[in-house]
């Protein structure tokens, strides 16, 4: 189990744990990941309608896998430009929904953002799931990130916080649907990633228990 002692509270339901992850964890990780990217390839997804580009590559692992292109947000079980089906979470992702989420379903998702130097992700809520009750569990691997967070409404005041390689944030409850966004990152905060960059990944589950 982790040390919760070290658990910060930012908001009702938004739960920091810095440092979750310990070095030789990040870079076991980070193994694993390497033959998820292997066999769900990092791909631009686009903005729905407009076509517009993020500036973030993404992949997924589990059963599902969230997508974003001109037909909408969506999740789905295989990759947009492979066809192929997501690989399988790595057994430390798992661990750590058991470790944080306090939700006694497994999740079904895990979103897997690669952010380079000029990356960031404009504010926004994640609400393309069934099932609410569950919490996102947010992990961070690489360059430290400045994380802006808010309330439920667009228009919230907003605070931030630096994410570094190894913590982890929860969001749930009261704070499952607030804004939440990457304003920019640290270059060289951290020697994890060889060429510099973040990697985020987020668990979630998708579907309602028995749905």
């Amino acid at each position: 189990m982790p040390d919760t002692t070290t658990a910060i509270t930012l908001a009702p339901g938004l739960v920091y744990h810095p440092g979750y992850l310990s070095r030789p964890e990040q870079e076991a990780l980070l193994d694993s990941l390497r033959q998820v990217l292997h066999d769900a390839p990092l791909y631009t997804p686009r903005m729905p309608r407009s076509g517009k580009p993020f500036s973030v590559r993404m992949t997924n692992c589990g059963a599902l896998g969230w997508v974003a292109d001109q037909a909408g947000y969506r999740y789905q079980p295989h990759h947009p430009e492979t066809g192929q089906p997501w690989p399988a979470m790595p057994p430390r992702v798992l661990r750590a929904w058991e470790d944080l989420a306090g939700y006694p379903h497994p999740p079904e998702a895990c979103l897997v953002n690669y952010y380079a130097e000029a990356a960031k992700m404009g504010l926004h809520q994640d609400r393309d799931e069934a099932d609410f009750d569950a919490p996102v569990v947010s992990l961070s691997l690489g360059d430290t990130a400045v994380f802006r967070y808010g309330g439920t409404q667009r228009g919230d005041p907003t605070k931030s916080v630096k994410l570094a390689s190894g913590d982890a944030i929860v969001f749930g409850g009261e704070s499952r649907l607030i804004f939440h966004g990457i304003d920019r990152l640290q270059r060289g905060s951290s020697t994890l990633l060889p060429d510099g960059g973040r990697i985020n990944l987020t668990l979630r589950r998708v579907s309602a228990p028995g749905g």
